[in-house]
């Protein structure tokens, strides 16, 4: 079993990451759980959209590597590492759609040059 510092560290990783998503879901009002470009639908280019083109999937690995540390669940974090691969596969779709179709999207994507982690994808 993982010491309880290690779920005092992942309560902390879990407030921070739960109040940095509430702030992507303030900052994108076009967000959706389907791959789409809706009616009147601008590129978001500021705040956490200025730093890496999809802030919330990169804060939802930080708020689902907090849980199995919470409960201090080294199978939990197993089952966690594959959760990296599932979201670069949704963003390589999501990327490619949006190319095609969200006006503004490339010149966006030459802009904000990470996708998920700053200086390194």
């Amino acid at each position: 079993m993982l010491p309880e510092s290690v779920s005092l560290f992942g309560c902390i990783l879990f407030l921070i990451s739960y109040a940095l998503y509430a702030e992507v879901l303030r900052e994108n009002t076009w967000l959706s759980r389907t791959i789409q470009v809706q009616d009147g639908q601008t590129v978001v280019d500021s705040g956490l959209y200025g730093i890496v083109r999809h802030p919330m999937y990169a804060i939802t690995l930080v708020l689902f590597l907090s849980m199995p540390l919470i409960l201090r669940s080294l199978p939990g974090f197993l089952v966690f590492l594959v959760y990296p691969f599932i979201i670069a596969s949704r963003i390589r779709s999501e990327e490619q759609f949006l190319n095609q179709n969200l006006p503004g999207y490339t010149e966006y994507t030459e802009k904000v040059r990470y996708r998920l982690i700053p200086y390194l994808w």
